[in-house]
């Protein structure tokens, strides 16, 4: 089976889980528990591990060609399929609670994949390849036809039932495999409900009603945000996104709606990104701001609160499971080959036994960004994070860690976690007076400044020109660009300016992309948006919108971003839809409307 490019993959969304539906027709990714459950379909890491195929016979042949496109202001896609025997549209959708509007989308949601198939012209015959392999590929379900005409797969703890309006379906061995025609303004509906094997029985919904009402649900709650800034269509959309990676039920962000796609094709840099990082968490918060999203930015910062807990002597992991878990120990899955035969394919992701010292820097920040929103004196828990998180800095700022790249190699003084420690004592001086008596602003400045000079001494390497990665390092990394976006450093000082042309020129390619490192194979897209905020804050403007266009041209045809790119092909990299990708396209796009915006 030839492998589809990552970015021909569109994304659905119910804020519970997600899908991934290929130009083709395959819905290839699904995890209908939620977003870091184990799949139904997983082909999208190896050919075996289950899909559902819904597309015309002459799909692929000659005469073929696809159009998809989302419904305004949603994620219900739909794909219109062109052949010589007529046309036919596809839409494709996780179904939402019935009545759901504003913001309870997501918060009771069924667990349905939709797909429902429209005749536009001629009469198109239609395949149906259907093959759930849940447990990412390790069960065979037993397959029942049942009464009406649908079929159940049942394996392990997973039941699902696909059914039909109209048309019986028929069970073989390990699939449904089948045939049919449509007509110009014949419509079938098709419903895929999921189950626990020893709880309530999958939902039945009508397919084409329950569509109608997802994507009202889906507009529903889009017209409660308003963004008046530049580039709306792209931040709405983005935001739109930022939406269907958020976990209703908690609040949490997802950081991508996969795990193990890789950095480099054939390499083994690939992770398990379905869980929320607290690193993100201040360009998240700044990110739904911007987007008008103020109520999922406070339920993401109580989901934050509450994940951390009481502060110890122990690091505050980087990332947390998306309901809280701290422990989401990594392991292997060697019977899968991964994408485009990259291995391994992990299940879980170590990194939250890191110490990153940035973490406490990200959490107090966000607290800032909301702090007039808290109260004139913080309730004690909320207290006692920020004071533990604070004190927390003052013992470990002058340690070794692991970096915002989150390296499996030696620890090292990483000059932006060294910032972003900073960034945590100058925002806890600044909410000071509202901590109570065991706030100590004097000492927490002096710590702040100590902090700062050794950055500026350490930091700053005279024969590269440029503040490096790390203490002592000779090498660039483009993470240092978060310096004038956390207002560690102007971008007019001529250091922190030579610092950006540096990366400009060393990591920048002419298409827009910024590599994070010298030896980095792909461009990161997130640095390529700090570029652009960076050269707002310098004052270049007009370079900075030609470098944001440049940018967002790699969004796939339905407004996608991965992670990364490739530095020839352009094709998309790393896990799909990334959260970062799409935080710094708001992020910068906000930059460029205000850029006077903290």
């Amino acid at each position: 089976m030839e492998q589809p490019a990552i970015s021909d993959y569109g994304f659905l969304s119910d804020s519970r889980s997600g899908a991934l539906v290929d130009r083709g027709g395959s819905i290839d990714w699904w995890c209908p528990d939620r977003f870091d459950a184990p799949s139904v379909f997983g082909r999208l890491l190896d050919p075996d591990a289950g899909h559902w195929r819904l597309a015309p016979v002459a799909a692929g042949g000659p005469g073929h060609r696809t159009e998809r496109a989302y419904v305004t202001d949603s994620l219900v896609l739909r794909t219109v399929h062109h052949t010589p025997q007529g046309s036919v549209a596809v839409t494709d959708a996780l179904a939402a609670e019935f009545g759901a509007r504003g913001h309870e989308l997501g918060m009771n949601s069924p667990a349905v994949l939709l797909r429902v198939v429209e005749g536009l012209t001629g009469r198109v015959r239609m395949k149906l390849d259907f093959r759930p392999r849940p447990e990412y590929g390790l069960l065979t379900p037993y397959l029942h036809d049942q009464p009406g005409g649908g079929v159940l797969a049942a394996a392990g703890p997973v039941v699902v039932a696909l059914r039909a309006d109209g048309m019986p379906l028929h069970a073989g061995r390990d699939r449904v495999h089948q045939e049919f025609e449509v007509d110009a303004g014949q419509v079938i509906g098709f419903d895929l409900a999921y189950g626990r094997a020893y709880g309530a029985a999958p939902a039945r919904l009508d397919p084409v009603t329950t569509l109608a009402e997802t994507v009202r649900a889906w507009q529903a709650y889009r017209s409660v945000h308003r963004y008046d800034g530049r580039y709306p269509d792209l931040v709405r959309h983005s935001a739109t996104v930022l939406t269907g990676l958020t976990y209703a039920r908690s609040g949490a962000v997802a950081a991508a709606l996969t795990t193990s796609l890789p950095e480099q094709l054939g390499g083994d840099r690939n992770y398990d990104y379905r869980y929320s990082w607290l690193r993100d968490f201040a360009m998240t918060m700044r990110a739904l701001w911007v987007a008008a999203c103020p109520t999922e930015a406070t339920r993401l910062f109580a989901w934050t609160a509450r994940s951390i807990g009481r502060v110890g002597d122990e690091p505050v992991p980087v990332l947390f499971g998306l309901e809280g878990e701290r422990d989401i120990s990594e392991h292997e899955c060697p019977h899968l080959r991964g994408y485009a035969d990259s291995r391994p394919v992990r299940i879980g992701n170590d990194a939250w036994l890191q110490r990153q010292l940035d973490v406490p820097g990200e959490v107090i920040s966000a607290v800032w960004r909301l702090h007039d929103y808290l109260g004139d004196i913080f309730d004690e828990e909320l207290r006692e994070m920020v004071l533990g998180l604070t004190e927390q800095v003052v013992r470990t700022w002058h340690m070794p860690d692991r970096g915002i790249w989150e390296t499996r190699e030696a620890e090292r003084h990483y000059l932006t976690s060294k910032a972003l420690c900073w960034v945590a004592m100058d925002r806890a001086v600044a909410l000071a007076p509202k901590l109570g008596e065991r706030a100590d602003p004097r000492r927490w400045a002096a710590i702040r400044d100590e902090i700062r000079a050794a950055v500026l001494r350490e930091g700053w390497n005279e024969r590269v020109g440029a503040y490096t990665a790390a203490f002592g390092s000779p090498s660039l990394d483009a993470s240092v660009l978060m310096l004038p976006v956390v207002g560690f450093l102007p971008a007019t000082d001529p250091r922190m300016r030579s610092t950006i042309e540096a990366v400009a020129r060393e990591l920048g390619t002419d298409d827009g992309l910024v590599r994070r490192w010298d030896t980095d194979p792909a461009g990161f897209l997130l640095c390529s948006f700090w570029l652009v905020e960076c050269l707002v804050l310098a004052g270049e403007q007009a370079r900075a919108e030609a470098l944001f266009e440049r940018v967002v041209g790699h969004a796939n045809d339905v407004g996608l971003l991965s992670e990364q790119m490739d530095l020839t092909t352009g094709a998309h990299l790393g896990n799909t839809p990334q959260a970062l990708s799409h935080i710094g396209l708001i992020n910068a796009a906000w930059r460029l409307t205000d850029p006077t915006s903290d």
